[in-house]
């Protein structure tokens, strides 16, 4: 199967198993709040339904992002995937406030939990549930390094740590201290809180078209002055859209260099960079390095000695 097919195929799976499995928890957690009255179990659900919502827009976003360049859209359609996070990240921040609210409303108005054995069997099955997704998902990024399938995933696993802490509450309310379902339901929402603010945070900095990492951009430039031919490199400027990765570079070459031999280096350069970075489009412009100013010295990295004495 190519390439392209097989990395739409793994997105489209693992997001129809993410709405799949909240819905399959929703219908379970309803249940279970509905005969317990547990705030921790609440919090679960509440935890759940925003499962529901951010997945749909995960499979929404997905779809969008896989299309193809078009006319409107030279630069294909990579940035659906962080607009969609920023959404999931608003909406997991009101739910989670919502829940805060709720647990200290129990505070002041108390409720008999009940049928804790419901809950407590409700919680493991959420618990074997997720973590099967969480595999499934953790699968797709090592093959696609999709962010929204990323973030989902991490969403997924705060989710596991949520119902094993719910697990843990219940089980402490059947020793008869009903106040740590209630503690416990503030912590969960507190956690869920800190959780969406960090997918925000990732999803604004891709649509502000922040660099890569440094470590991923000192790779690139250690390829390219391992190329023989290439005196120095400078104005590299990268970004990220979905699962594509954009790179610009200028490379220093000899002022006398024939344009068949600088077109063959920059060809070198750019497969050498395609292996590091699979998913890339990558733009590189020929410099002659005796016409190179000094406006670059603070971008540039040149090989040394670059005018060796005689």
């Amino acid at each position: 199967m190519p390439k392209t097919q097989d990395h739409t195929r793994l997105l489209k799976l693992a997001a129809n198993a993410s709405v799949v499995t909240a819905l399959v928890l929703v219908a379970m957690k309803v249940v279970a709040v509905y005969m317990t009255s547990s705030v921790s179990v609440t919090a679960s659900l509440v935890d759940s339904v925003m499962d529901i919502g951010a997945s749909l827009v995960n499979l929404f976003a997905v779809r969008i992002a896989l299309m193809p360049p078009d006319a409107e859209h030279r630069f294909g359609h990579g940035k659906a995937e962080p607009l969609a996070a920023l959404a999931q990240s608003a909406f997991i921040c009101g739910s989670a406030l919502f829940l805060i609210f709720q647990a200290l409303e129990r505070f002041i108005t108390p409720v008999e939990i009940k049928h804790l054995d419901v809950g407590i069997y409700v919680m493991i099955f959420s618990m074997v549930l997720t973590s099967a997704l969480i595999m499934v998902q953790r699968y797709v990024i090592r093959k696609t390094k999709s962010t929204i399938i990323k973030a989902d995933s991490l969403h997924y696993i705060t989710d596991l740590l949520t119902n094993l802490s719910v697990l843990i509450a219940l089980g402490i309310a059947q020793l008869g201290f009903f106040q740590v379902d209630i503690l416990m339901g503030i912590a969960v929402g507190v956690f869920i809180l800190y959780h969406a603010v960090g997918i925000g945070g990732s999803a604004v900095n891709m649509l502000m078209d922040r660099e890569l990492e440094r470590p991923e951009i000192e790779k690139i430039y250690d390829i390219v002055l391992q190329q023989d031919g290439i005196l120095g490199v400078h104005d590299v400027r990268t970004r990220q859209s979905g699962k594509d990765t954009f790179i610009q570079l200028h490379l220093e070459l000899n002022d006398d260099m024939k344009l068949i031999d600088a077109h063959v280096l920059a060809d070198a350069v750019e497969a050498n960079i395609s292996d590091l970075f699979p998913d890339s489009e990558i733009l590189i412009h020929q410099d002659p390095v005796g016409l190179v100013g000094m406006e670059v010295g603070i971008n540039r990295r040149i090989k040394e000695p670059l005018n060796p004495k005689p």
